[in-house]
């Protein structure tokens, strides 16, 4: 019972921390470019997972790898954190964050879509009625609620933020095959991610402000790297992991409350259904028990 209280007390604070992300990404972008916050960011993220890397004592395991399992890395690198996060901040600088954020949420249903050409999986009817609910949230949120006239507020922000999703979905697929210890892997994709971001911010390389600086180090701690490892420890301490996996849904009603309360954006109501309607379609997709593999 104490380790499954543990297991909950990661779960938690994981899901916490990521529900700052999006507020965390609206206030930084205002100091920020898309580069220059994903170049601080995802150096941040590299130097904490080297670090638990250090700590761990797995220093050693970076010098085990072929070199087919730094190619799959850098593949994996590129995907995430630097495309999509480039992409995904993009997104967040067109749309309000209680729009962004839920669009971006789309990506177990856009797992569950790539999975039938890359992994071959077969769809059950109940798989293809979730999609569908998914689908309408994103068009309710998109529209803001002018489903008779299909308006879409910012059609560009919308297309980035599904964009995103579909980004996330890639990486997950292509992670799932990848067998390397999950801290190992966390610092070769922010290594990696970091040096093809520093490619484009060399180009003008300009130094944030303190106030851009300390959101890019915010980010890349809690959005992207200490949280993944606090994540994985509950997933690890859980009897099953559907004990924890099912508080992740808890991740964008708590983001609203964040980007309401900190970001001052007045949550409207078209939100929160189509939000509703997003989480309703994925939880009925994990029901429907169509599983990776």
């Amino acid at each position: 019972m104490k380790t499954q209280k543990q297991a909950y007390l990661y779960a938690i604070l994981s899901v916490l921390l990521w529900s700052t992300a999006a507020s965390a990404f609206k206030i930084t972008l205002r100091y920020l470019t898309t580069i220059q916050l994903l170049f601080f960011s995802s150096l941040t993220a590299a130097i904490a997972s080297f670090i638990i890397l250090l700590l761990q004592g797995k220093l050693k395991l970076l010098v085990s790898f072929s070199t087919r399992d730094y190619l799959h890395s850098a593949i994996l690198g590129m995907l995430n954190p630097f495309i999509y996060y480039v992409i995904l901040f993009k997104a967040y600088t067109l749309l309000p964050a209680q729009e962004a954020q839920p669009l971006n949420f789309i990506w177990p249903i856009m797992i569950v879509i790539l999975s039938i050409p890359l992994l071959k999986q077969k769809i059950s009817i109940k798989s293809i009625g979730a999609i569908f609910i998914s689908f309408l949230g994103v068009i309710v949120i998109s529209t803001r609620g002018n489903l008779l006239n299909l308006k879409f507020g910012n059609p560009y922000g919308v297309t980035l933020a599904l964009s995103s999703a579909v980004v996330w979905a890639l990486f997950f697929i292509f992670n799932i095959r990848d067998k390397k210890d999950e801290i190992a892997k966390l610092f070769l994709s922010f290594s990696f991610g970091f040096f093809f971001t520093f490619l484009l911010f060399i180009k003008s390389p300009l130094l944030p402000n303190w106030k851009g600086l300390a959101g890019a180090v915010y980010i890349g701690l809690f959005e992207m790297g200490i949280t993944f490892i606090f994540w994985l420890k509950a997933l690890k301490l859980s009897r099953t992991t559907v004990q924890v996996n099912n508080l992740i849904y808890l991740t964008p009603f708590l983001s609203l409350i964040f980007i309401n309360f900190v970001i001052r954006e007045s949550i409207v109501f078209s939100t929160i259904i189509g939000l509703v309607l997003i989480v309703t379609g994925i939880v009925f997709q994990e029901k429907s028990k169509l599983r990776l593999k």
